[in-house]
């Protein structure tokens, strides 16, 4: 669900961690692979979006980590890209995983030609947390991820652990949801459902004070606002539970039902514009970042006392 407003939840401070657990992501998503490709043209545009901007940035790579990968969609896009890299799809849940394996498999006849005309390329995937993952220092040329660091509970952690893996010179490029997504849902849910406990999301400001202390130079940062529309309250429920659904550990335990559910989709309803669609609002948030150089390490240095520098200039 949407953001409290003010909840702040992008800083350093480990005290605003989001109240989610890796464990609790990784079992959401599992349940919602098989309906998850149903409900995710977000995840297919933003990710689409992301490609068009690494089509003006001059990079080489060799080994491109695509992290959050899901289930590949960006997979294609980013081979023809990098001809001849490795891609790596890292992603928390294992069955998205095996989706993308099959994705790779069933791609079209046109998909297929164009693999075989390209140089020679490989495709691993991995289960991993990205807090933690199984690659070797400076060992990747490009960190792409779309819409993964919002579902982490502690993305601050995340960007020191991209930093290690990438090379000196690599190219972090991200999206993530930003604190004013889901907003029609969340005032509908204030009013009908006080009790809920919407996810919140992390700001573009903190998001650059985190690549920043983590050894990136060069952050860009920018955002932009995109609105979904749906035929029914009951529509719009369910794709947000497909994208992800609300993974905090201290939301409400049980799902609305009865006169609260009647309730919600009658204040949704109520929210239908002139063409009878209700509409959704998704804040996206862009950002990269540039792994900079180590700081050199300062020559030892040999402290001499005053009275030390006195005695030797009178002997001079």
């Amino acid at each position: 669900m949407a953001p409290e407003p003010g909840s702040g939840a992008g800083t350093h401070d480990a005290r605003q961690v989001a109240p989610i657990r890796v464990a609790t992501v990784r079992r959401q998503f599992a349940r919602r692979a098989a309906h998850f490709a149903a409900a995710s043209f977000l995840v297919r545009e933003v990710g689409q979006r992301l490609i068009e901007r690494l089509s003006y940035i001059r990079l080489e790579a060799g080994t491109v980590l695509d992290l959050g990968c899901g289930q590949g969609a960006q997979r294609e896009a980013l081979l023809q890209r990098f001809a001849g890299a490795t891609w790596i799809g890292a992603d928390l849940s294992e069955p998205m995983l095996a989706s993308a394996g099959a994705s790779a498999r069933a791609t079209s006849a046109w998909g297929r030609l164009a693999a075989a005309l390209r140089p020679r390329e490989r495709s691993l995937r991995i289960c991993a947390d990205a807090e933690r993952l199984p690659l070797a220092d400076r060992s990747v040329d490009c960190v792409f991820s779309n819409l993964m660091l919002n579902w982490h509970p502690a993305p601050h952690r995340i960007f020191p652990e991209l930093a290690r893996v990438l090379r000196e010179g690599g190219l972090l490029l991200f999206a993530s949801l930003g604190p004013d997504t889901l907003r029609e849902l969340r005032a509908a849910c204030a009013v009908t459902l006080p009790q809920a406990r919407p996810m919140s999301f992390v700001d573009m400001h903190d998001l650059g004070d985190m690549l920043v202390a983590s050894g990136f130079s060069e952050p860009v940062l920018d955002s932009e606002t995109l609105r979904l529309t749906y035929a029914s309250g009951r529509q719009l429920i369910g794709e947000v539970r497909a994208l992800g659904g609300n993974p905090r550990d201290d939301r409400h335990p049980a799902l609305a039902s009865g006169p609260a559910a009647r309730a919600l989709l009658r204040h949704l309803d109520a929210q239908r514009d002139s063409d009878g669609r209700i509409g959704l609002t998704f804040e996206i948030n862009y950002g990269l970042g540039w792994k900079a150089p180590e700081r050199s390490k300062l020559a030892p240095t040999t402290s001499i006392s005053v009275d030390s520098m006195r005695r030797q200039l009178r002997r001079g």
